[in-house]
């Protein structure tokens, strides 16, 4: 089951998430044709059962990352932008140690500074916080934060990344955060707009 395909930075190459696989898809993309075609690395193969859903890039353009449905983990690749290749370097739980209940985690995006990387808990309903080590791309938990609500399916960061923005679906509200420069760490605005079963939010900028 496709749950995500995405470009990558330089538009050469295609990645798509399968969850029923557990493959992340590797296909060149050929942008004046519109055509996909499979990359010599067809395919990454991801932990069995790990169902991976969504993926995301570091800013730098040497790192990306894919958070698992369904052993709620987020795993950290190199990328090789010139053959479009990824190596495993890294896996971490998106959850405490202590917690017991059923997860499923969503969303995963990175800071524009490259310095924190989140990723949402349905399930233990939070925020997982990690802080980059941009040399060699692995993560370190930095804490969790509630997300005011049930099932946070997405989130998005402002293009200032002084803002994270919470869609909870079961919970029918969107819940607005501060992004703590230094830490990483979320704070409450106690702005929260009322919207049926939210499940994607998306920032446009007209700069």
């Amino acid at each position: 089951m496709l749950i995500q395909s995405l470009l990558t930075p330089s538009d050469r190459y295609v990645y798509a998430a399968d969850l029923g696989l557990d493959k992340i898809m590797i296909y060149k993309f050929d942008s004046g044709r519109g055509r996909l075609t499979p990359n010599e690395q067809p395919w990454v193969k991801t932990k069995p059962g790990a169902g991976p859903r969504h993926f995301t890039f570091h800013p730098n353009g040497r790192f990306a990352y894919v958070i698992n449905e369904l052993d709620s983990t987020i795993v950290t690749y190199a990328y090789d932008p010139c053959y479009g290749a990824l190596r495993e370097i890294q896996a971490v739980s998106t959850l405490p140690e202590k917690f017991k209940g059923v997860n499923y985690p969503a969303d995963i995006h990175v800071t524009p500074s490259g310095r924190f990387l989140y990723g949402s808990n349905r399930g233990h309903d939070s925020v997982v916080i990690y802080r980059v080590d941009e040399e060699t791309g692995k993560l370190s938990c930095v804490g969790y934060e509630s997300t005011r609500g049930r099932f946070p399916r997405n989130f998005a960061i402002d293009p200032s990344g002084s803002f994270l923005l919470v869609a909870n679906q079961h919970t029918d509200n969107i819940v607005a955060f501060k992004i703590d420069q230094q830490t990483g760490l979320l704070e409450s605005t106690e702005q929260e707009t009322k919207v049926p079963t939210p499940v994607c939010i998306k920032i446009v900028s007209f700069t």
